[in-house]
């Protein structure tokens, strides 16, 4: 009996050592770098390659008894969700730990079942479409705010920021012909009237289309106040342009995403401003970690962090927090610990509900003489709202 446990002690001795810790810790990340979503795609990356490189030079994660570094390895996907899907395949063949995701709810959409599949924690923000949370994946966890959160803090902001007497009460909703653009219009419309808004127009219009006079002329027809929107930033830039174009001049312009493209005011000049988003963070927020996220972001860029590199950034500190208390590789001992995160990150505090959605701070940002600054919340930073939006022939 003490010859064979002798035995066994002397073979796990004659194990290598990465049979016990990994060299490192693979993280694969599919982003989009070129096509529709390259702008979006540019700032996630930026934010997972910041993260990695401060958890290593911090001594990385604690895994089977040993600090091991995190190894970030990163695929474009075009923009294509068949590519999201082949590209993520092709990580799991080079042993990926964790996925990272991309940008857009489409793309992220089609990576989640493919996490389900290989049963791989997958982490991923810049998507607010909350169906993909209702399909019982049990490995996506996204810390960023979803549709229901997007379109409730919609009113309370714009009731906080705006005296009542004065609100933009009729409101025309331009709605993408995605699955998420349906999904924000329904609530946006079903919580509109407890609010004290009313839904004048409801219309919605095909991506990337170059002509979307006839939504604008039916919302200036029905003496829209407001306009809620989420396109993409080339649909933004084509909606402003033509509501100039057509002298349709709403009180507040809310454009979800589409605004949240560093080249923004580099498109549009003065027109771009006013223009209210809701981007998911901003780099202004009282977050501990924000102000050194900031300065290595201004190192490598020229400027602060944008505001998709935050949440990304996120991200990572939440998996690499998971994988630390976890202690192991194991792909179901990092999901379980995911699920259990309470972490403090440079987007706030974050949890998450049982269906993988965090709860996170719900934040807006207003194009302001070409920058970008934080209104909501007024008690974590937020400056005042521009309101009215100043009327084109004005600019």
């Amino acid at each position: 009996m003490r010859r064979t446990a002798l035995l066994v002690w002397l073979a796990l001795l004659a194990l290598p050592a990465s049979a016990a810790t990994p060299q490192t810790v693979k993280l694969g990340a599919v982003v989009p770098l070129t096509g529709r979503y390259a702008a979006g795609g540019a700032q996630v990356r930026a934010g997972y390659e910041i993260a990695v490189e401060d958890i290593n030079a911090a001594g990385g994660v604690q895994v089977g008894g040993g600090r091991v570094r995190l190894e970030l390895q990163l695929l474009d996907d075009e923009s294509d969700p068949t590519k999201t899907v082949s590209r993520l395949e092709a990580l799991a063949q080079e042993g990926a730990t964790v996925y990272l995701g991309g940008f857009g709810s489409d793309l992220h959409a089609a990576a989640a079942a493919v996490a389900e599949k290989n049963r791989t924690p997958y982490c991923g923000v810049a998507f607010a479409l909350h169906a993909v949370h209702t399909r019982g994946f049990r490995y996506l966890f996204s810390p960023f705010p979803k549709s229901p959160d997007l379109t409730v803090e919609t009113y309370r902001f714009l009731n906080g920021s705006i005296p009542a007497g004065q609100r933009p009460r009729r409101v025309a909703i331009f709605q993408e012909r995605t699955d998420w653009g349906r999904e924000m219009g329904d609530i946006w419309t079903a919580r509109s009237a407890e609010n004290g808004y009313e839904v004048v127009l409801r219309a919605d219009y095909a991506p990337l289309s170059r002509d979307l006079s006839d939504i604008i002329l039916r919302a200036k027809a029905a003496g829209a106040e407001a306009v809620f929107s989420l396109p993409t930033p080339p649909d933004g830039i084509t909606l402003v342009r033509q509501m100039k174009e057509l002298d349709f001049n709403p009180k507040l312009i809310m454009m979800i995403r589409a605004a949240d493209a560093a080249t923004w005011p580099q498109a549009l000049g003065r027109d771009g401003d006013d223009v209210v988003l809701s981007p998911g963070w901003h780099n202004s927020i009282r977050f501990p970690g924000v102000a050194e996220l900031n300065a290595k972001h201004q190192q490598r860029f020229g400027r602060p962090a944008d505001v998709i590199t935050g949440p990304s950034y996120a991200c990572v500190q939440i998996v690499a927090n998971a994988i630390g208390r976890a202690g192991s590789t194991d792909r179901t001992a990092i999901r379980d610990a995911l699920a259990t995160t309470n972490l403090q990150t440079v987007v706030g505090p974050v949890r998450f509900r049982p269906d993988g959605t965090g709860m996170v701070t719900t934040m807006f940002v207003q194009w302001q003489s070409g920058r970008q600054v934080l209104v909501w919340p007024r008690n974590m930073g937020g400056t005042t709202l521009r309101y009215p939006a100043t009327p084109w022939r004005s600019r």
